[in-house]
Order: structure tokens, then sequence, then C-alpha cells
């Protein structure tokens, strides 16, 4: 039997989330793709919009779409305008990964994507109340 996909406390879930964030803003290295580090950032908001919804007690979809996740957030959470900037990060956690035809990722793109995965997990602590 697979494990309950939304177990796990939302601290759990923060801690992943700082993970991908620290991998995130790793050293862009020679032999570092830049599509990479953004799907760090992008795993970090994903995994940063659960715990909140998880703190909430919301089930919520099996997606990596970052806009269906934040429209399951009750209204009763504060909705950072950060929120609707990260849904963009959607296209880093599947077709970026992948050799094709999508554009290389630039150091602005990647230089944003951190910044708003910062953003999100910081705006995740505080609705959580966490200090991690």
């Amino acid at each position: 039997m697979p494990p309950d996909f939304q177990s796990g406390s939302p601290e759990d879930w923060l801690r992943r989330a700082h993970s991908d964030l620290a991998l995130a803003c790793g050293r862009l290295r020679r032999s570092v793709l830049p599509e990479d580090l953004c799907f760090h950032a992008q795993q970090a908001v994903e995994k940063s919009l659960k715990a909140v919804l998880i703190s909430k007690g919301i089930d919520f979809p099996r997606t990596h779409n970052l806009r269906m996740l934040i429209d399951v957030l009750p209204e009763t959470v504060f909705r950072d305008p950060i929120l609707d900037s990260s849904a963009t990060l959607t296209d880093y956690a599947v077709s970026a990964r992948y050799p094709g035809e999508v554009e290389a990722v630039t150091k602005e793109e990647l230089k944003t994507a951190r910044h708003i995965a910062r953003e999100v997990v910081v705006w995740a602590e505080n609705v959580i109340g966490s200090n991690l």
C-alpha cells in the first residue's frame, strides 16, 4: 500500500521546502543547469503551499500545478501577492527538466525563480507560525 501523500506535519513539508530552496540557491557551475535549479525553486514553492494546506486541514490534489494549489487555499489565509507570481514557476516542474524544445533558462529567470521561492517559503512559515 503506498504511503498517504498528504501525511507528515506542516513542519515536515517546510523542511523539505527549505531543502529545495537551498538546492535552488546553489552555485551555478558549468555542470549545473539553471533549469534544474529552477525545478528546485518550483518544488520549494509547491511544498510550502502544501505545508500551509495541511496546516489548515485542506485536502489538495496531487499536482505540481501551483495555480491549482493556490486556488485551494481557504479565504481565511492571507494571500501574499507573491503567490500569483509563483504560479509561473509551474513550468519548471516538468517540461524544463528534460531535453527538448524548451528554451534555456536565463540567469535573470533563475534569479527571479529563487526570489519567488524565498518569499513563498517565508510566507508559509508566517502562515503556519513555524520557525524552521
